[in-house]
């Protein structure tokens, strides 16, 4: 098989491209989910939730965070594993569910898994009871019966049920129905998910591996172990490399030698363009990390730092929180990883009005 050559333009606009950040955005929510294959959750909204921000970055000031809980309340879209995915793609995770611990030897601490289970099992029927009886319910709802406690040095010492919960969902007995508040609502798979033929595990990988890749446009073959989703592809697309670049890529064959239109995006710290940091670094020179956790002192773009994109290029970070009890969109720095063109400049400022906009929040811009 040929191996595509590629420039670093090239490589970075098949990116772009494949994650609908170029100037055609799309127009239907559902559309954009079954691309990208997932919407990333996370609690963390200083400006607004991220999975409601990558949408925005696609679909504009058109896009309504009710469009959202619409599509996760009628399951055209459903949970699994801090994930929002189409629901036709729960056929491709459901024969993985079945073998839980993957094939093979297990290594420790998939044997600790599996024991503290088994110890549980009781427990675990009790659970599968009551929401069978009286589901939908939150976790506080649900029997604690473990006779073994759960180990753990983090935040989830002793935390019984939730964590069974989480085993649960790996196995495909439980699922989430939908939420109320922050709390997730829990009930039986079989009345969660659709009820459509089971992928065949290494079938299933393989369709995955593709549509990761049609999302991504260009990723390696290989990488680092990743929970939940991974950001390598194995055989899928085709090979490439790229001019400057060590080691061999897989791209997407469909998105090569395409006319390319940019625009400028405001993209989500958990946006796939960037989730990479390796990948980012290594196609657009783009140093980002998510500085939250950092003390204050010692962050150099902000708590919540929004990646800039120009065309095919990260230009910069939005430093900005959403002020809701004051009703503005305080910005507090735009940081220039090159330095902004007037047209540049003229393209970022609306898309930051546009963000002040769809929030519904007044604009404050730094003095």
């Amino acid at each position: 098989m040929v191996v595509h050559e590629l420039s670093p333009i090239d490589a970075r606009r098949i990116a772009v491209r494949a994650q609908l950040l170029d100037s055609s955005r799309p127009v239907e929510l559902l559309d954009v989910v079954r691309h990208l294959t997932l919407l990333q959750i996370d609690p963390i909204a200083a400006i607004a939730p991220s999975a409601d921000l990558v949408a925005w970055s696609r679909l504009g000031s058109s896009y309504a965070p009710a469009d959202l809980s619409t599509a996760l309340e009628n399951r055209t879209l459903l949970e699994l594993r801090a994930m929002i995915r189409p629901s036709e793609d729960l056929a491709l995770y459901r024969a993985e569910m079945a073998e839980w611990l993957g094939p093979g030897q297990l290594l420790p601490w998939q044997e600790y898994r599996r024991d503290w289970v088994r110890a549980n099992d009781a427990c675990r029927l009790d659970i599968l009871d009551r929401l069978g009886s009286s589901g939908p319910l939150p976790s506080r709802d649900l029997p604690d019966t473990c006779k073994v406690p759960w180990k753990s040095t983090g935040w989830t010492n002793n935390r019984n049920v939730t964590q069974l919960l989480e085993f649960m969902v790996v196995r495909g007995e439980v699922a989430i129905a939908g939420r109320s508040g922050r709390d997730r609502l829990w009930d039986l798979a079989t009345r969660v998910y659709p009820d459509e033929p089971v992928v065949p595990a290494e079938e299933a990988v393989r369709i995955r591996d593709q549509r990761r890749l049609r999302a991504l446009g260009i990723a390696r073959a290989r990488g680092p172990q990743c929970p939940v989703e991974p950001m390598d592809v194995s055989e899928a697309g085709e090979p490439a490399v790229v001019e400057g670049v060590k080691g061999t890529w897989r791209v997407d064959p469909t998105l090569l030698s395409q006319p390319f239109s940019g625009r400028a995006a405001l993209l989500s710290p958990f946006d796939r363009l960037i989730h990479d940091r390796k990948r980012t670094l290594e196609l657009f020179g783009f140093d980002y990390q998510l500085e939250m956790y950092k003390p204050a002192a010692k962050r150099r773009w902000g708590y919540f730092a929004l990646p800039i994109l120009y065309a095919d290029q990260l230009v910069g970070k939005l430093d900005a929180t959403a002020d809701r009890k004051a009703g503005v969109l305080r910005i507090d720095a735009i940081h220039q990883d090159i330095p902004f063109t007037k047209t540049m400049t003229a393209a970022i400022d609306r898309e930051i009005k546009d963000l002040s906009h769809w929030l519904e929040l007044d604009l404050t811009l730094p003095r």
